[in-house]
């Protein structure tokens, strides 16, 4: 796993080179919406969820998605599906981020932190 701050952004490269040693097409990653930082390369959310909740982050601002780099520069690149999404006590009741502006806030934290 690797902590993603905005002082030390990640690559496309890096993402790619990510995606093939593992799922192939994508790199899971986990974002801490108030923190402003990202964990990517693991093989579960739920691994990366824990560290990041270890280290201070709020249950209520870490989000699952999956990044796709290889799909860049169209939106779909980063997908908002994940098991620690299921969040009924925040009217999120599926595996997706259901907030229209919960994805913005996400997107745009992605693209501060991953150098394309």
């Amino acid at each position: 796993m690797q902590l993603v701050k905005e002082q030390q952004k990640i690559s496309i490269d890096e993402l790619k080179q990510m995606s093939t040693n593992t799922f192939g097409t994508l790199v899971k990653a986990v974002v801490d919406v108030k923190q402003n930082i990202m964990m990517v390369d693991a093989e579960l959310h739920a691994d990366q969820e824990e560290a990041l909740l270890a280290s201070g982050s709020e249950q209520e601002n870490v989000w699952g998605i999956s990044l796709y780099p290889d799909k860049l520069p169209d939106e779909g690149w980063i997908e908002f599906d994940s098991m620690i999404n299921l969040r009924p006590s925040q009217a999120n009741r599926t595996r997706s981020v259901n907030d229209p502006h919960m994805q913005q806030k996400i997107r745009d934290l992605v693209a501060i932190l991953v150098q394309i």
